[in-house]
């Protein structure tokens, strides 16, 4: 009997002893628990960590699904602005827009005929149209006449000089064997003859305004003086070559083409025409003018 109990007592004991530590052991095959208790921090941690690499003692556990990294949405390049084709710029005399660097002008198909019929200005072609070879023409005789601005366009002050010159005849003047000056009122235009040939082409001057008409008729250079000083309107008459009643030829001192003024009946002239006749005159330089200034 005694020894009945003893080994009953054993027996109880390793009972307790085992189901005691039954509730702590950690199980590799349980998941980190034991008996549905509590898993260890420590282990929890391991597992669940996001650089965690399942080990071989790990097979048969569910692995933990790897943490999702948003994925960064695409993105769109920023769309390029349109840009605006340049256009053009109208210019603010005609609104058209420019044709080979100058702008066209109202009068494009007059002055081209007339530079084509003067010649000495380049290849035009008579169309209408504003062309490379057409703008250089154009700014050609305009900076030879000293038209403003020298751009090319065949407005209404080029329009005017080029028709003024082309309809000129020189053979108009009574010129005689000698240097004769011959100076078109009508038109407006001055040139040089000595013995039947023109030496000097027709050019442009400003005559007499209203109330100061400069008188047609024949006369004779008298007096000549490269500087002269006028006194009642107190200004410099360069390359002055005087004809008649203090009335002579003279580089003008305001811009030519201005047609709203004129000179106190003196023949106003361009620089390099005045230069021009000064070099070709002389005292007793025979003088002609013919026809009469509009307006006076």
């Amino acid at each position: 009997m005694r020894r009945v109990r003893i080994t009953s007592r054993l027996v109880a004991l390793v009972v307790v002893v085992l189901v005691g530590a039954g509730a702590c052991a950690f199980d590799p095959q349980s998941g980190g628990s034991g008996g549905g208790g509590a898993a260890p921090a420590g282990a929890a941690e391991q597992a669940t960590g996001a650089s965690a690499t399942p080990g071989p003692d790990q097979r048969g556990r569910p692995t933990p699904a790897a943490p999702t990294t948003p994925t960064p949405k695409a993105t769109r390049p920023p769309a390029p602005k349109p840009t605006r084709s340049a256009t053009p710029k109208p210019t603010t005399t005609t609104g058209a827009p420019t044709v080979a660097g100058c702008p066209q002008g109202q009068h494009q198909r007059e002055v081209e005929t007339y530079l084509a019929r003067l010649g000495g200005f380049g290849a035009v072609t008579v169309d209408g149209r504003q062309s490379a070879a057409d703008c250089a023409a154009i700014k050609k005789f305009q900076k030879r006449y000293g038209i403003r601005p020298v751009e090319g366009r065949a407005g209404p002050t080029t329009y005017d000089v080029a028709q003024r010159l082309a309809t000129t005849d020189p053979a108009r003047c009574r010129a005689g064997t000698g240097t004769t000056f011959c100076v078109d009122l009508t038109r407006q235009t001055v040139w040089a003859v000595r013995g039947g040939k023109v030496i000097m082409p027709p050019t442009v001057t400003r005559t007499g305004m209203a109330g100061y008409r400069t008188p047609a008729g024949t006369f004779t250079v008298n007096f000549r003086n490269p500087k002269e000083w006028s006194d009642p309107y107190e200004v410099w008459l360069p390359y002055w070559q005087h004809f008649t009643q203090g009335m002579g030829f003279h580089e003008t001192t305001t811009y030519l083409h201005d047609t709203s003024i004129g000179s106190h009946g003196c023949v106003n002239l361009l620089h390099a025409d005045a230069v021009r006749m000064w070099e070709l005159g002389r005292v007793g330089t025979r003088v002609v003018l013919i026809g009469r200034r509009a307006g006076t």
